[in-house]
């Protein structure tokens, strides 16, 4: 590809384990990388996992590198810049409360007759995220392992995703982390999220570049891939950080 005006990336699992602070390795190359290009954050989950997995994590920089961080929460439904006085909002959109109520009456109720509604986690199982409503089957402050051995094979969440979906069909309902399942308007994925940064930045999608952990047919990164931005695939964020290691050198600096 031409040299990229601006890098996104997957959060979870791309620049930290899932629920996880950003190691300082990582935060180190995206103030490199800012020093270059605009940078995105693009996923599924809300504004405070990326201001206490990210923003909180950055190393200081000059207004003018932080300026060029664009967090995109909710799959781009939300859009945040980060000013001089922290976190800004560009816009946040939202469900309507008929649309939540159906949502979280639909997610409960067929959780509960797949038997999927686990009686202890770590956190609440539903939270509602404005623009969009997750169901985390462990709870939003599980534990990796314990998430990875709850559905292995993604078998229970496509069940429940499809359960879920025969309920409400105005919206769309998708499969997110590694146990959640995600309600949104319809139309809304990461390939929306893209969109709405190239209409908000006016850079176009060709000279962007994606980083994300799930572009296979069946991931959440997938609809970027599809949508024919450039992308590149990680396994865990030490391979982010080994790509971008590669990448930075390649691209000039700007004041």
């Amino acid at each position: 590809m031409t040299t990229p005006r601006l890098v996104a990336f997957d959060l979870d699992d791309t620049l930290a384990p899932s629920k996880s602070a950003i190691d300082p390795r990582i935060g180190d190359l995206l103030v490199e990388l800012a020093r270059r290009v605009e940078v995105a954050i693009i996923s599924g989950g809300q504004l405070a996992q990326f201001t206490t997995q990210v923003v909180d994590r950055l190393p200081d920089a000059a207004a003018s590198v932080s300026a060029r961080f664009h967090l995109m929460p909710t799959c781009g439904t939300q859009y945040y810049r980060i000013g001089a006085e922290g976190i800004e909002t560009v816009y946040a959109l939202s469900l309507t409360d008929d649309e939540k109520a159906r949502v979280l009456a639909a997610v409960e109720q067929e959780a509960q007759r797949l038997g999927l509604w686990e009686s202890e986690t770590w956190g609440d199982i539903l939270e509602d995220r404005g623009s969009q409503i997750t169901f985390s089957a462990l709870g939003q402050r599980a534990p990796l392992e314990a998430k990875v051995a709850w559905d292995p094979t993604g078998a229970k969440k496509s069940a429940l995703r499809a359960a879920v979906a025969e309920r409400i069909p105005d919206l769309e309902v998708r499969s997110g982390g590694s146990t959640s399942v995600d309600i949104t308007h319809r139309g809304i994925d990461k390939a929306y999220g893209m969109n709405k940064l190239a209409e908000q930045t006016g850079i176009p999608l060709d000279d962007m570049l994606f980083v994300g952990d799930r572009l296979d047919p069946d991931g959440n990164d997938y609809p970027v891939l599809a949508m024919g931005v450039e992308c590149h695939a990680v396994e865990g964020w030490e391979e982010t950080a080994e790509f971008l290691e590669a990448l930075i050198p390649t691209l000039p600096a700007r004041s």
